[in-house]
């Protein structure tokens, strides 16, 4: 079934754009959605017209596009996470938590648009890329470190074993030196 985009799709394309659906998505979806209308004779001639405005809104679209692949190209951002005994991250860092910490640096985009090549498991930089027009992209990078809060925790663990090994190591030289006062105060009460 040919419809005509009445609003961008991701997966379909641009507004006023003639696609072939299946009839379900269509009528179930895209139509009820007023994201798109039916291809037919009248709907084509009202869209000639309508095309006009569209292209008008298509560029500024376009337009909007363009100033924010500006401002994410080369951007850095730092998302916060955290990790287990093997160094792998506690599930992975999603295209959620990434427009979230984009909208902390007042860049609103959607996480839909946003597209991580390979899924981030690990501590480290990786390149993500968003698709916000359909030939318009910008990459940028997301730093992955350890929450804060586990790294102060895996301080005070590690003091308080760094501790403990200390106490130890006193012990055993405590007792090591009590051992051969022993060993000399037996040597001297034989020898008399």
């Amino acid at each position: 079934m040919k419809v005509i985009l009445t609003e961008r799709v991701k997966a379909l394309g641009n507004i006023g754009e003639i696609v072939n659906v299946s009839e379900g998505y269509a009528r179930n979806f895209l139509i009820p959605k007023r994201m798109a209308k039916l291809a037919d004779e009248g709907n084509s001639k009202q869209m000639a017209d309508y095309q006009k405005m569209l292209a008008k809104r298509i560029e500024e679209e376009k337009a909007a596009a363009q100033a924010m692949k500006k401002e994410l190209d080369g951007m850095k951002i730092t998302v916060f996470k955290k990790i287990g005994g093997n160094g792998r991250l506690f599930g992975t860092v999603t295209n959620t938590e990434i427009a979230k910490e984009l909208e902390k640096q007042n860049i609103v985009i959607e996480r839909r648009v946003i597209h991580i090549p390979t899924p981030i498991k690990t501590l480290g930089e990786f390149e993500v890329v968003a698709k916000l027009f359909s030939d318009v992209e910008a990459s940028f990078t997301v730093n992955v470190e350890m929450d804060p809060k586990q790294v102060e925790e895996q301080q005070k663990k590690q003091a308080a074993a760094e501790k403990k090994a200390k106490a130890k190591e006193a012990k055993a030289a405590e007792e090591a030196t009590a051992e051969t006062e022993e060993g000399s105060s037996e040597e001297t009460t034989e020898q008399a």
